[in-house]
């Protein structure tokens, strides 16, 4: 008999959709089905799978209204924001563009003797476990090249945005793409571990919790099945004393607060130069204390609930922490009258805080932010590596070989300079430590969902 899985609203509370979990029989027929299928749609031209998969993204964009009444409802984002179609579009569109010139074998010589060169095949059924906090960016970052690439693609999303994966299997097949080469699945844990186990699959894709992470690198032991890695995050920003101070306050916080701080590579903590850092607190209190906490299709509502009434409760329980060892909180909940216990949370900024507080080490995917005054970069750069984390690091100053030096030193997998919380689809998206392994988009991307093969072809026999 098969699980069933609700999806709870944190809007309300509500019971907002509910789907039941294939059956491992029915999940092996299905990994079997992409699996028969695989061969049919690399043989495909190039050309014909970017067109088929850009069509299909194309078609999310007519179901607009849809999909982010939808996202209101499953994780909170405030309507206002529109969905995720601007990332959504420049990723895809951006794969598309480059995948020919990516996928390109590399020749080492092409002569009247020999032909060597080094070709990239698509590994086979890609299996993709996605995330609800940024549910179809996250997503397409794999779709897109995988399915360029010659792959067949199983998704399985999260159980707080099931709808999602429907979407996405609604507007692929509508645009041409095989039901089969592109699979919208249900499953359980202990059926995927297990098809993990089994070798159904070529690749996996996981972006989650760390212990998430374990769970998928267990299943797979032994199997040599290759898996991408993104986990937690703990990423620091960095005010040095150049930096303009509007705009570090505005991006940071802005990269703390949005999307209920519920962002992969949101910042959690920051580090201001001694000579700043009572104008960036004060300047950060306003800004935080501008937002308007509430219902998510209220079209005044800049933050909106957390996903889950459980990832609001670890919030809390981080901040009380804090707060009991010293830290003070400079936001006065009051000011958020929307704030209910539950999944409605007020945003906070925590001063007086250090490395021992469970809020400045372990990841916290909320509202909240740690401030602390550092004397230069030696201390700042101590200070964001003193972390079992690495996605990003966000540096704010006038210099850029500055940022680049100091970037040299931080255990991390993107530096930004001047801004945060954003991919660029022409880099690598990859990580460190705890934060996990692979690499998402870029040539890199193609890269990680093909293998090299290499044809060594004699022309003459002497």
């Amino acid at each position: 008999m098969s699980k069933t899985i609700e999806l709870i609203s944190p809007v309300d509370g509500r019971v907002y959709a509910t789907r039941d979990c294939l059956t491992e029989t029915e999940a092996r027929a299905a990994a079997a089905r992409a699996r028969a299928a695989q061969k049919g749609w690399a043989a495909r031209p190039l050309a014909e799978r970017i067109e088929l998969v850009s069509a299909g993204i194309a078609r999310l964009e007519t179901m607009r209204e849809r999909i982010v009444e939808e996202l209101a409802w499953q994780m909170g984002r405030p309507t206002r924001f529109g969905g995720e179609f601007g990332g959504v579009n420049e990723r895809a569109g951006y794969m598309a563009k480059i995948a020919a010139e990516a996928l390109a074998p590399m020749v080492a010589e092409a002569s009247d003797t020999f032909e060597r060169r080094i070709a990239r095949e698509p590994l086979g059924v890609v299996f993709v476990i996605a995330p609800w906090n940024y549910p179809y960016l996250t997503a397409v970052n794999t779709i897109v090249p995988a399915l360029i690439a010659g792959n067949t693609v199983m998704l399985k999303h999260a159980s707080q945005t099931l709808l999602v994966g429907e979407r996405l299997a609604e507007s692929l097949h509508a645009a041409g793409v095989p039901e089969d080469v592109f699979q919208n699945v249900v499953l359980d844990h202990d059926v995927t571990e297990t098809l993990i186990a089994e070798r159904a699959f070529n690749f996996v894709n996981f972006t989650g919790s760390v212990g998430g992470g374990r769970a998928i690198e267990r299943a797979a032991a032994g199997t040599f099945t290759p898996v991408g890695l993104e986990l937690g995050g703990k990423d620091p920003g960095y005010v040095m004393e150049d930096a303009d101070l509007d705009a570090a306050v505005d991006g940071l916080m802005d990269g703390a607060m949005f999307n209920a701080g519920q962002c992969c590579c949101g910042i959690e903590r920051i580090y201001v130069h001694e000579s700043l850092f009572d104008a960036f607190v004060e300047k950060a209190v306003a800004w935080v204390n501008a937002l308007r906490l509430g219902n998510p299709f209220d079209p005044e509502t800049t933050l909106g609930p957390m996903a889950n009434v459980r990832f609001a409760k670890i919030v809390r329980e981080q901040v009380a922490e804090a707060v009991a060892e010293g830290a003070r909180a400079l936001i006065d909940p009051a000011h958020f009258p929307a704030d209910d216990g539950g999944a409605y949370l007020a945003p906070q900024i925590l001063v007086d805080v250090n490395h021992e507080m469970r809020v400045m080490r372990e990841e916290s995917f909320g509202p909240v932010v740690g401030i602390m005054p550092v004397s230069g970069d030696a201390e700042a750069v101590a200070a964001m590596n003193d972390s079992p984390y690495g996605l990003t690091a966000s540096l704010w100053t006038t210099d850029a070989a500055r940022a680049a030096e100091v970037g040299a030193q931080i255990e991390t997998g993107t530096i930004f300079m001047n801004r945060c919380d954003y991919l660029d689809p022409a880099l690598c998206w990859t990580g460190c430590k705890d934060t996990g392994r692979g690499a998402g988009l870029s040539v890199l991307g193609y890269h990680a969902l093909t293998r090299p093969k290499s044809y060594h072809l004699k022309k003459v026999t002497k």
